[in-house]
């Protein structure tokens, strides 16, 4: 039987059950999922993997990534899995380079894609920045291990499984790792939940307040592409993108984005794509369901008019 091995950040569950899907991509229909779980959640776990390693840490204390690379290490010698998933999430980054090395094999970081002919796996992920994308091919021995763009295998169907608890305590003990101080996030939303998205880039650059407006009017959310953000107009955690969040939105509205790789690759998933720009020529408009050649502000201005209009109207 094929094995496989997910580790399930606490912070990003939905990203991490996600991995199921690529596991399904890497393996076919035919496979042992494990899943390793190293918190406590505030909800339970869908039944969604045959095994569900639960470790116990102290509630109080902080999670050592080294303990969690140990007590995964040890998993693998005793089960032996062909493939080890962990979510590109910052805890994830940090687990995933070093479980790689105590097991001597490579890793593909922060893929995007997965491609299997016949028994040959191909992943696609990021290089150069997001300016261009690798193709990486497996070959010989050992556990494929990847690290995984969080949404990128959203919205897929997950198997029930039947799902069986095994209390793990950590192969090793006392960390190094101390916690000090917990500060909250400062933003309210995320960018990923949102089913509208009103998109700010470079040619929208005078107009975010303008579409924070319009998002707030369609009950959705604005983000911003990676213009925005390094001109310090946008806060990086909206940021749109390859070295942003990956979205898959009902409506993807972008203004004033040419679209480039990094963006493009950020939005594959959105279901509808309007996109306004000067330039009809802009790579994003190709994959747009429909295109406004103009100027983002004045289109801005005057859908927000509408909008408020018919609302009044009602």
């Amino acid at each position: 039987m094929i094995r496989c091995l997910i580790y399930i950040d606490p912070n990003e569950t939905e990203s991490s059950l996600d991995l199921i899907e690529a596991a399904r991509q890497l393996h076919g229909d035919s496979f042992e999922v494990t899943g390793v779980l190293c918190s406590a959640l505030d909800q339970p776990l869908p039944n969604v993997f045959d095994r569900l390693a639960v470790v116990a840490y102290p509630e109080s204390g902080c999670v050592d990534p080294a303990q969690v690379v140990d007590t995964m290490q040890a998993m693998h010698w005793k089960d032996k899995y062909q493939s080890i998933l962990i979510p590109a999430t910052h805890f994830g980054r940090m687990l995933a380079p070093r479980l790689a090395m105590l097991l001597g094999t490579g890793l593909v970081a922060d893929i995007t894609q997965i491609r299997r002919k016949d028994d040959v796996v191909e992943v696609i992920r990021p290089a150069y920045s997001g300016s261009l994308m690798a193709c990486i091919r497996y070959v010989g021995e050992g556990p494929m291990m990847m690290s995984v763009r969080p949404n990128v295998f959203r919205d897929m169907v997950k198997e029930e499984r039947a799902m069986r608890i095994m209390p793990m305590q950590p192969r090793t003990s006392g960390g190094g790792i101390e916690r000090i101080e917990v500060k909250p996030k400062q933003i309210s939303y995320d960018i990923r939940e949102s089913d509208v998205l009103v998109s700010g880039g470079g040619g929208a650059a005078k107009s975010f307040a303008k579409i924070e407006r319009l998002a707030e009017l369609l009950g959705g959310k604005a983000s911003a592409s990676r213009k925005l953000v390094d001109a310090g107009i946008a806060p990086r955690s909206i940021q749109v993108g390859q070295s942003g969040k990956t979205v898959s939105p009902e409506l993807y509205i972008a203004l004033g984005i040419n679209g480039a790789i990094q963006h493009i690759e950020g939005i594959k998933q959105a279901k509808h794509i309007i996109s306004v720009n000067i330039n009809k020529d802009a790579p994003l408009t190709s994959l747009s369901d429909i295109v406004v050649e103009g100027d983002a502000d004045r289109f801005l201005d005057q859908l927000i008019r509408r909008i408020q209009q018919y609302q009044q109207s009602e």
